[in-house]
């Protein structure tokens, strides 16, 4: 008997080491996962598919894709930003063009490498939500993916309207408000990218700030001209076209239910007045539907800035010798005071140190990959 309850004992006890063992291996996975924390917890929630597709239609969830850019190019949801999580500068990117007082909807293929990313951004102070089943799981609900590699940004009008703003090229831009298109300073082809107009639908309202070649393109206006655009230029690009709305600094308009105000942009920085001299171009303030965005241009942190109120969004360029320094940018940024900043037109410039800068100021700075 006492063999045999020796026998029993020991064979238990090596069952119950087992279990320790196997639950410490189980902890060890989830951890690796990003599930759970050292000490079993997790710092974010999971969501599932429902509840992710209604938590993104707020306008302060920043909705972010943590896959490969070829993974994303196959299709992904519309108005994410990518980040790839695999990547060893993944956080530094994250906390550069994520902002803090958001909300953050993150997603992957299958919801692993999403919540790992989730428990990162979660442990730096974000809030976090991960998509169970990944975009696998959307695809499966029957929920809609887009090829579109364009960056969307998603806003809401005073009276609930949706406005999507699409980061094309440099300074071009696109907007889809109730039905409607608006392109901004749209251009063909820069540097290594290309846009295809032909594959958008034609503009409703065509805007040009001023002559430059990464501003004015003949080809691209053409792509996007039906018979219903109406062009809103400068009195130079009217001149080198042959038509269009001519508008001056100052100025204000009203095209059916959006006002639009022309406002200057030149330089100030001796030695590069030549670029962009005082009263010959434009930037525009559009108030659609009640909701003010502002397109500087071609433009310094010139004074008339502090006399530009009420602003929502706004698009602040950022390359010198032709317009800002980060410096001005902050400056002009300060002086305008709006809801929302994205810093536009920067080329080599590297303004990944602006939201940080300005994060006492209330201002949501978004980084958009416009080059």
């Amino acid at each position: 008997m006492t063999h045999d309850g020796n026998m029993r004992w020991i064979h238990c006890g090596v069952g119950l080491r087992k279990v320790r063992i196997m639950k410490k291996i189980f902890v060890c996975l989830l951890t690796a996962l990003g599930l759970t924390t050292a000490c079993g917890q997790q710092h974010f929630e999971n969501v599932d598919v429902q509840g992710f597709s209604e938590l993104i239609e707020d306008p302060n969830v920043v909705l972010l894709d943590v896959r490969t850019d070829s993974e994303y190019a196959e299709g992904h949801i519309e108005g994410a930003i990518l980040i790839d999580q695999k990547q060893s500068d993944f956080m530094e990117k994250a906390q550069a063009e994520l902002p803090k007082d958001k909300k953050i909807a993150i997603y992957c293929r299958s919801g692993r490498r999403s919540a790992s990313a989730a428990e990162k951004l979660a442990e730096a102070g974000y809030q976090c939500f991960n998509l169970k089943g990944g975009i696998l799981a959307w695809k499966e609900a029957g929920k809609p993916v887009t090829t579109d590699t364009y960056e969307v940004d998603v806003f809401k009008t005073k009276s609930g309207k949706t406005v999507k703003m699409h980061a094309l090229v440099h300074a071009s831009i696109r907007i889809e408000y109730d039905g409607k298109e608006i392109v901004i300073d749209p251009v063909t082809k820069l540097g290594n990218k290309t846009i295809d107009y032909t594959t958008m639908p034609k503009a409703d309202y065509l805007f040009v700030t001023h002559e430059h070649f990464d501003h004015f393109d003949k080809e691209a206006i053409k792509q996007l001209t039906g018979e219903k655009t109406q062009l809103i230029t400068n009195k130079r690009c009217a001149d080198m076209l042959g038509y269009g709305q001519i508008m001056v600094n100052g100025q204000r308009s009203t095209l059916n239910d959006i006002t639009v105000e022309a406002v200057p942009a030149y330089n100030t920085t001796e030695g590069h007045l030549q670029f962009h001299p005082k009263g010959r171009d434009n930037g525009y303030i559009l108030t659609i539907d009640g909701l003010r965005v502002y397109i500087a241009g071609d433009t310094e942190d010139i004074p008339e800035m502090a006399e530009i109120k009420d602003i929502d969004i706004a698009f602040l360029p950022c390359n010198q010798p032709y317009t800002m320094t980060p410096e001005q940018l902050i400056k002009a940024a300060r002086m305008i005071k709006s809801k929302v900043l994205f810093p536009y037109h920067y080329g080599q410039t590297d303004v990944t140190g602006i939201p940080s800068q300005l994060q006492g100021d209330g201002i949501d700075v978004r980084i958009r990959h416009y080059e």
